[in-house]
């Protein structure tokens, strides 16, 4: 934590997934008070997420850290409910309690707080919905999809659209993330496919990558694994503020 605040960072995120690791609220809030580091969840999975409740967490930890907490919020990794032992959630479901957490949420927040949400969106239905009630949205993309695929989606769905762009990395070299990727994802794939959820290793290729993506495609938020924090302190370092 000390490593991410003191890099450059500019934000500590943490996955929703039951004992994985703490409870995300107390943690966020712990961090928050220990740190100038915004936070946020990534992403609260409306599988598991009953919509009220949900949105009385993140409103409270918008209070708490006196507006440094962002919401995001997506319909979780398919079957993660079962394994936890709950009822299946229909993806319909799902995107309706995405829908019923994000209002409720701008009803608690009221007019003088407004909590960030980015969603993270898949199929044409969840990016519709973000386009109505998100600040930012995040694309679960199949993993080899490749550079033109990647970029032709993301740009068909912002054209026009006032909606931040989020680009989440899995991949730094040939390491993956924990919690970022599920098992066995090939790297040399994924580089022979020039996917976008990879980064290179070396700190002047990564930020040339980004910037690069940032003038083609439009991100402006980019999303990476605790474990690369080090090795890519130096491009936050080079690019903060631009």
């Amino acid at each position: 934590m000390q490593l991410i605040g003191d890099s450059g960072y500019s934000t500590l995120l943490m996955p929703d997934v039951p004992t994985w690791q703490p409870a995300l609220a107390p943690t966020l809030a712990t961090v928050a008070a220990l740190t100038d580091l915004r936070v946020g969840s990534w992403v609260y999975a409306a599988a598991l997420r009953e919509p009220l409740s949900t949105a009385w967490e993140a409103h409270s930890l918008s209070v708490l850290t006196e507006g440094r907490f962002e919401m995001g919020i997506g319909a979780g990794r398919p079957g993660i409910e079962v394994e936890l032992g709950l009822p299946a959630v229909s993806l319909a479901e799902r995107r309706t309690r995405m829908r019923e957490t994000v209002a409720k949420l701008r009803t608690f927040d009221g007019p003088d707080l407004h909590t960030p949400v980015v969603m993270a969106v898949s199929g044409p239905k969840s990016r519709a919905l973000a386009l109505e009630v998100a600040d930012a949205v995040t694309f679960v993309l199949p993993a080899d999809d490749d550079r033109t695929e990647t970029t032709n989606a993301v740009r068909d769905f912002a054209a026009g659209n006032d909606i931040e762009l989020a680009q989440h990395i899995a991949v730094v070299g040939d390491g993956v993330a924990p919690f970022m990727a599920g098992p066995g994802l090939d790297t040399a794939a994924l580089h022979a496919a020039d996917s976008l959820i990879v980064l290179p290793s070396d700190p002047s290729a990564a930020a040339e990558e980004i910037e690069r993506r940032r003038e083609e495609i439009g991100f402006s938020y980019f999303v990476i694994g605790a474990d690369f924090a080090e090795t890519l302190a130096p491009v936050v370092a080079k690019l903060a503020g631009q």
